[in-house]
């Protein structure tokens, strides 16, 4: 008897540490120093190492998520941490649309629900200057930024129609050995609202008006750097209670230190 209850405690054990299907997918991330692709006055950044998810969290893993956690459904949710269209695209608490594919990024989901995914998993979303810092790595240079094939290919992706539905993992991965980070959907950041796009300052106001506006992007450190300049243009035009059907998100995670 002990041994059978032993057992299935072993088996509970490897259930839960398996139940959100990202724990052991990361990668590490060593950090760095670089500039940012914001504003006229744009400094050096720091990055400390960090691991990061290899794919953005999909739908069946966000299923499984609410499954455990209710209060996340979509007919449960406090209104003041989703806005209307949260899981719209769901035609239950736990079902989506016969038309999402269950291996597609998850999308249509809060700043406060994705958060809260990623603390279930002892993990967090990535800051702005992380986010960046790995996605300017195209699949052999991990600052890609002046290769003008590099802008080009998130440029075009920008243009393409429904990539929210496509499948995780079919994009080439980075030289960090991640994947998805352009090419699906855009990406929450735990600081999304941060930076700002005048370019006078990270602490300035946005303008409503110049947003989407490819005036906006004047400011830019280069102007090849579009494509990156419009991500901070989405960011900034976000509250966290938003859900958008192209706007999706992954975790990463701190590196521990061990104690001496």
């Amino acid at each position: 008897m002990k041994t059978k209850v032993f057992s299935l405690f072993i088996v509970c054990l490897v259930v839960q540490s398996l139940m959100f299907g990202q724990t052991k997918d990361m990668v590490l991330i060593e950090g760095s120093r670089y500039i940012p692709l914001y504003g006229r006055d744009s400094t050096v950044v720091e990055v400390k190492d960090f691991k990061m998810d290899i794919y953005p969290v999909s739908t069946e893993e966000y299923k499984q998520f609410l499954k455990e956690n209710p209060k996340w459904r979509k007919s449960k949710v406090v209104s003041l941490f989703a806005d209307k269209s949260y899981l719209t695209n769901w035609k239950t608490d736990l079902e989506p649309k016969d038309s999402i594919h269950l291996n597609s990024p998850v999308n249509y989901v809060s700043w406060f629900a994705a958060k809260a995914y990623c603390e279930c998993q002892n993990k967090r979303l990535p800051t702005i200057d992380e986010w960046e810092y790995v996605a300017m790595a195209d699949e052999t240079t991990k600052d890609a930024r002046v290769k003008p094939s590099y802008n080009a290919q998130i440029l075009a992706w920008y243009e393409a129609p429904r990539t929210k539905e496509n499948r995780i993992g079919e994009t080439p991965k980075n030289a960090w050995g991640v994947y998805d980070l352009h090419g699906l959907v855009w990406e929450w950041t735990l600081d999304f609202n941060s930076v700002l796009i005048t370019g006078e300052s990270r602490k300035d106001i946005d303008k409503d008006s110049n947003l989407f506006c490819g005036s906006a992007a004047v400011n830019a450190t280069d102007l090849m750097n579009y494509a990156a300049f419009m991500r901070y243009a989405i960011r900034g035009s976000l509250k966290a209670k938003y859900s958008m059907k192209n706007l999706g998100f992954r975790c990463v995670q701190d590196i521990k230190k061990e104690n001496k």
